[in-house]
Formats: C-alpha cells, structure tokens, sequence
C-alpha cells in the first residue's frame, strides 16, 4: 500500500505544481502530487506548449506563402489540417511524459486524483482524495500547496459547447479548419488564435469589449498591432459587444454592437477567449481561512493563504497568469517553507508576458502611460526593426522596441515590443530588472552584431537623444 504520509503534498500537477514538487524534494522533503487529469497542466497539456506548436506551423506556412522574397520557387502550397493537429498533440504528450519522468527521477509520489482539504489531525493537514480508479484515500502532510490552476470563464449566451462555440481546448484540436471565425476578446489567448486561424486562411473577426486590443499592453504597441492585423485582413472591432449568438446547423449567427451600431455577422465558428476563473471549488476551502475573490485564491507575498500550512500558487492564486509566474512562486513558496534565507518575494512588475502572433509581442514592467499615472517623471526611447541589419536581412522590418526609464534614477520601468523574435529579446530585459540595472550599465552593454538584440540597445540609446543608427 502506497504512504499516505508526507511533507508536503501539492495538489494540482501543472508548471506551478510540479516545479514545487522538485524544490521540495531537492531540499530532501517527502513530497507528493495530487493530479486529476494529465502532468503538466493545461499549459503544457492544452495551452502554452500546444499552442506555440500551431503557431509555428503557421508560422512556417507563411513564409513558404513568401518564398519568392527569399528567391526561392515554391508551387502548389498546401496543408492537411489533421496532421498539423497531430503534431501539436505530440509535442504536447512528449513534455507530458517528460513531467512523469521528472517526477520518478526526484523520488515525487503522485496520486492519480481529485484532492481536498479535509481539516488537521496531530499538527498534519488532511486531504481527501478521490482516485481516479474510484478508490479513496486519506493523505496527511505538514504543508499543502494549492495549484489547482483556472478554466474558461464562461459569460451568459456565450458559453462553449465545443462544437459551434469553441473554447481553447476544441479551438487547439479541431477535425477541420474553418473558413471564416469570430474571435471574443483580444487578450494574449484570443489573439494567438486569431494569428493562427487568419495566417492558415479563415476569415478572421476579432471583437473586444475594451477600446484597444490587447489591452494590457503599451497603447503603441496595441495600434501597432491592430494596423498589422488589419494589412493581414484581419477585421478588429473595438469598444465591442456580443449580445447574441445564434447557432445554425453548421455556423453561427452574432449581434454585435460596436461605435453605435448593431451588426450580425455568420461565422463558423466563434472563439470565447473572455478570461479565465480560478478552480476553487470543492477542494475543501469551506470552514478554512482560505479567502476567495473574484475566484481567486487570496496569498500574501509568500504564497500565505491565512489556513495554517496551507499555501496557493499559479492561476488559481491571481494575475499574472502565467506559467513562468506559477513556476517562480513555486520555487518560492517551498524556500520559504524550507526557511531559506535571502527569500525574495514576487515582484510582478519583473514578470515578463508574451504573445506568440504575427508579429510577436513582449512586455515587461510599466506602460508609459503606468509609469506617467504612478507620478513618474520619463525618459522614452523608441527603435524600429526597419534599421537593424538582421531583422532587413530575415525580411522581418516591421515592429518597433520601447523602453522607459525614471528621468531623475535611470531606473528601467518598463520595456515594450512588437515583431520577430521578441518573446525571445524580453528576457534581455528581464535580467536587467531584476538586477534593478540602470540606463548606464545598459548603454554600456556590448550587444553582438548583427542581431535583432542591438535594437534592445539602440532603444535605451534613443531614451537618452543617443540613438546611432536612425
């Protein structure tokens, strides 16, 4: 019979669950993990792994599309959805297993299940878990760490039936690709899958309720990335509403009303991409100190719910939401539990986020528009891809970078951007905010040549009237 005691049990084996799982268990801790469905989570099972598959498919089909700009002579272009599919799914099973593996090799029991916090006997937190071969267990820990992880908000007339309204999941694996889409919201999710399904062919119609797409990001960068979605023929609608929905046999009907007027348009298929809400039910949070709002876990910097032991991580604790955030916390929350000393809280303003479209967008710390209403006086520089040597050379001259520095410390506040390779050129920048550098170390800073990283310097340049080559 397998030991049912331990001293930290995490329930929920996605990135922030997992990656807790093998701090705990390098500090030598009997650590277990409690999991439904599949290792790895939505993330590497149905969101962030998958997808950037999809996309770089898309990707590769483009430039082929392109190939005579390169003097090369491509003819009879074509795809076949089903195996485009397969080969996300594959990657996505390979780092699944690859999680299995890591958590034989660290000596990681896992549980096969659906857990809950069942109150405290002899100083030992209880969870009941209901295996997934219908058998029942009762599991005890000194520390329990929730990274139970979020779902699709569902919002009234919009709720998904995986057929005609489409959530992320059926959106990743669909039996044919549709020729015309609706996509509702244009958050990182919703715009990574209107990049896709517009670059393989559909007719593609992105509604946001807000004023801009994208709206989280610098207000640059979220105009520069509506024109270039547009020149795709992409149609964006701002300041939008869905008020109906009405499903045909094979296509779907909306009303949406944008600048005043009501218009219904006949799609395929529609995308909800809307948001996503903590899993906080039935996990035992009833009778505890555990607090929820908005469905989300409340913690306090080092992952603290306010249940003695009882910690939260990832999605299920609150934004960002996003996989690196829960992996930090992860690491965090055990060194803490662990008494590591020199501990350092999470500062979300260092988190980078990114969106795999075309073009790619990254970001880190304050807009200008943040920094400015945080009383900040600014320094801002601007560079574009159109005078960089590689980015002329890969035939990728759209885009820009921007950064924004505190005019009176130097301090970096925020770094912006948009066009090839960004979600790759962000960490550059988030090195430096973590090591709270400066514009001087930055402009001193040797960049290797060509690459698209000299925009990087030449954009902190440009902050300070120093800019080379534009």
């Amino acid at each position: 019979m397998a030991d049912t005691n331990f001293d930290i049990i995490v329930v929920g084996g996605g990135p922030g669950g997992y990656v807790a799982a093998i701090r705990a268990a390098q500090f030598g801790m009997k650590t277990a993990v409690v999991e439904r469905e599949h290792m790895g989570g939505i993330c590497l099972n149905w969101g962030c792994i998958p997808t950037k598959a999809l996309l770089r498919t898309s990707e590769v089909y483009s430039l082929i599309k392109h190939a005579e700009s390169f003097g090369l002579s491509v003819k009879d272009v074509s795809y076949d959805a089903k195996k485009i599919v397969e080969r996300s799914r594959k990657v996505a099973n390979q780092l699944s297993n690859g999680v299995k593996g890591l958590m034989r090799k660290n000596k990681i029991t896992v549980f096969d299940g659906t857990a809950k916090l069942a109150g405290v006997e002899a100083g030992q937190r209880k969870l009941a878990v209901a295996m997934n071969d219908k058998s029942n267990l009762v599991l005890t820990a000194k520390n329990v760490i929730l990274a139970t992880g979020a779902r699709a908000r569902q919002l009234p007339g919009l709720e998904t039936d995986g057929k005609l309204i489409w959530s992320y999941k059926e959106a990743m694996v669909p039996p044919e690709f549709p020729k015309s889409l609706l996509v509702v919201g244009s958050g990182a999710i919703g715009i990574e899958f209107a990049s896709f399904f517009r670059t393989m062919g559909a007719e593609v119609t992105v509604c946001e309720v807000l004023d801009r797409i994208l709206p989280v990001e610098d207000e640059e960068v979220s105009a520069f990335a509506k024109r270039a979605f547009e020149k795709q023929g992409m149609k964006i609608l701002t300041s939008a509403t869905v008020s109906g929905l009405k499903k045909g046999a094979n296509n779907v009907t909306a009303t949406i009303t944008a600048g005043g007027k009501t218009q219904e348009i006949t799609v395929d298929r529609v995308i909800s991409a809307v948001g996503i809400v903590g899993n906080v039910e039935n996990i035992g949070l009833e009778g505890t100190k555990v607090k929820v709002e908005k469905t989300h876990i409340v913690i306090d910097r080092w992952g603290f719910t306010g249940e003695p032991n009882v910690y939260a991580i990832g999605d299920v604790a609150g934004p960002p939401w996003l996989a690196h955030k829960a992996m930090h916390e992860g690491v965090l929350v055990v060194e803490k539990i662990a008494g590591v000393k020199g501990v350092h809280p999470m500062v979300t303003t260092n988190i980078p986020g990114c969106t795999y479209c075309q073009p790619q967008v990254a970001s880190i710390g304050l807009t200008e528009t943040a920094a400015k209403a945080n009383g900040r006086q600014v320094k801002v520089g601007k560079f574009p891809f159109i005078g960089n040597g590689k980015a002329i050379a890969l035939g990728e001259p759209e885009g820009f970078i921007k950064t924004i520095f505190d005019a009176k410390t130097g301090e970096l506040l925020g770094a912006h951007m948009i066009g090839a390779e960004v979600t790759e050129l962000i960490q550059g920048y988030s090195v430096a905010k973590t090591l709270e550098t400066t514009e001087a170390e930055l402009m001193a800073t040797v960049f290797p040549h060509p690459t698209l990283s000299e925009m990087m310097h030449e954009s902190v340049l440009a902050a300070y009237g120093r800019t080379l080559h534009i």
